[in-house]
């Protein structure tokens, strides 16, 4: 267990490495000479001030979404209840874009932001939980609910976008998900919000691992299934949005995630859920080095620099891969 582990760190630092090395108008030699202590003023301000805080906000968020949809797995027994397709994370981006469009959060208070998120991803993920019959239905009716909530929500978005367009036209690509323009700010507010409820979501890994064997067996065992939920949910929304309200909505993290973190770790969530932060964080790291290394090439083909590649559409074309992958299995064979 301690080698995947390691493995996995290695492979942190090795995204982590090509997410520095990937931006563009800094080579290689130049980001070794800037972390050396040398280099000039405007290649310490692009390496110290811009790439480094979007490098740090970029591991935080994916090792929310990794836990968050590890989580949500577990207490709703479904292999497709990620944050993406279970109203949270299209109830986060609602709330933070209608708060926005009312003038009571602007994208410069990255903790307005996250405070309507929030509220905006509770609701969604109340929404489901209603329709649902509050746990009562199959997985399969569950995930059905949760895709039509989801499309919902994107929908109220999109009419919130065109009520304000001048005013909200200019986070369309942050709906998307990207880190582009993350700086210290946004790592200073997200790092304590992940830490906080990344303990927590660990705290409540024995109670996840016996809702993971069903209700009645988790109930047999002295467990209290509802106050469990409830509180594996207000969990899985809160790390949702810090993650949402810092790098927008990433596409399929968390549903891609949780399954890679239980092939490698087991249904042992004390395991599983650092394996999954671990993972999440090397997955949006990775992809954002990808989306770099492609932006550079799109503007060398194209001869400009205005073209940019999001992170979340190299995460999103992942996840849509993995879900049919994983709507072909029996939710037997993952559990």
């Amino acid at each position: 267990m301690t080698w995947r582990f390691g493995v996995l760190v290695a492979l942190v630092l090795v995204a982590a490495c090509a997410a520095l090395l990937s931006g563009r108008a800094m080579s290689p030699s130049v980001v070794g000479d800037v972390l050396a202590g040398g280099g000039d003023a405007m290649q310490r301000h692009v390496l110290l001030q811009l790439r480094l805080p979007r490098l740090l906000v970029a591991l935080a968020a994916g090792a929310c979404l990794g836990v968050a949809g590890l989580v949500l797995q577990s207490a709703l027994r479904n292999p497709l209840a990620g944050p993406e397709v279970t109203g949270v994370t299209p109830g986060a981006v609602l709330g933070a874009v209608t708060a926005t469009g009312l003038g009571l959060a602007g994208w410069q208070s990255p903790l307005a932001v996250v405070v309507a998120a929030c509220a905006g991803g509770c609701a969604g993920a109340g929404l489901l939980w209603l329709l649902a019959g509050r746990g009562r239905a199959d997985p399969a009716q569950t995930a059905v609910q949760g895709v039509l909530v989801s499309a919902v929500l994107g929908g109220l978005t999109a009419m919130v976008l065109l009520v304000a367009p001048g005013e909200l036209g200019s986070v369309v690509q942050w709906l998307v998900g990207s880190a582009e323009g993350r700086v210290w700010e946004h790592w200073h507010l997200l790092w304590p919000w992940a830490l906080a409820w990344g303990v927590v979501a660990w705290l409540l890994a024995g109670p996840l691992t016996l809702l993971r064997c069903g209700d009645e067996l988790a109930a047999a065992a002295g467990l209290s299934t509802g106050r469990a939920r409830t509180f594996a949910l207000l969990c899985a929304v809160a790390l949702t949005a810090g993650a949402v309200a810092s790098v927008g909505a990433l596409g399929f993290v968390g549903l891609l995630v949780p399954h890679l973190a239980v092939a490698v770790f087991g249904a042992d969530l004390r395991a599983a859920l650092p394996g999954a932060a671990l993972i999440g964080a090397a997955v949006v790291c990775g992809a954002d080095a990808a989306a770099q290394a492609a932006s550079r090439l799109l503007a060398l083909g194209f001869a400009t620099e205005r073209l940019t590649v999001p992170v979340g559409a190299l995460t999103a074309c992942a996840g849509a891969l993995l879900l049919l992958i994983v709507v072909r299995r029996s939710p037997e064979q993952i559990f």
